[in-house]
């Protein structure tokens, strides 16, 4: 029998606080069975296994973040979209290291169809849309504006950037100057 106020989207939310306080690599079911006080084995009439609750959880962090996104990008074009975009993919980083983490999760592939990140996919691709790329161009650029959006926090996380100055966010600045530099010019290239 279930325990009273457990359910999936109550594990769910636990396991997603847990990723950003101990990382998300660390997530376990046997942690969040801690976390609640209960026997491991009443978790498995909510949760398959721990593959289950890290996928429930990546679900979680992707959908944060498209909502995120589309809230930036609510009535912004150009640059100032791809700044928001941009702005909304680093805070998130930083605020939440694990669910960061959990977006990278390898999803199956319906997974990631209805995931928050094809969300995050089509909001990048509509930005786009006010450089004037063409469809194969849009995917090349979603895929390099996904590399800086994902990596310069990642670097910047792992303290790669603390050793020297000017302080990284002076350097995000310029990569994103230099983002939409790269695109307006896309088509001459």
């Amino acid at each position: 029998m279930p325990r009273a106020g457990l359910n999936k989207d109550v594990l769910v939310q636990a396991a997603a606080e847990m990723a950003d306080e101990i990382g998300f690599g660390n997530l376990t079911l046997a942690a969040l069975a801690r976390r609640f006080d209960v026997k491991l084995a009443s978790l498995y009439s909510h949760l398959e296994n721990s593959d289950d609750l890290k996928v429930r959880v990546a679900l979680f962090g992707l959908d944060l973040l498209a909502d995120r996104a589309e809230e930036a990008v609510a009535g912004r074009a150009g640059k100032d979209a791809l700044v928001a975009v941009a702005n909304v993919h680093r805070d998130f980083a930083h605020h939440h290291p694990g669910l960061f983490e959990a977006a990278r999760h390898r999803l199956d592939q319906s997974a990631a169809r209805e995931s928050g990140g094809a969300r995050v996919s089509r909001i990048t691709r509509n930005l786009l849309r006010g450089y004037g790329l063409s469809e194969t161009d849009q995917v090349h650029a979603v895929r390099l504006l996904g590399s800086v959006f994902l990596g310069y926090p990642m670097l910047e996380l792992a303290g790669s950037f603390a050793h020297s100055d000017p302080d990284a966010r002076l350097s995000w600045q310029y990569a994103l100057d230099a983002l939409d530099a790269a695109l307006r010019s896309w088509s001459r290239a």
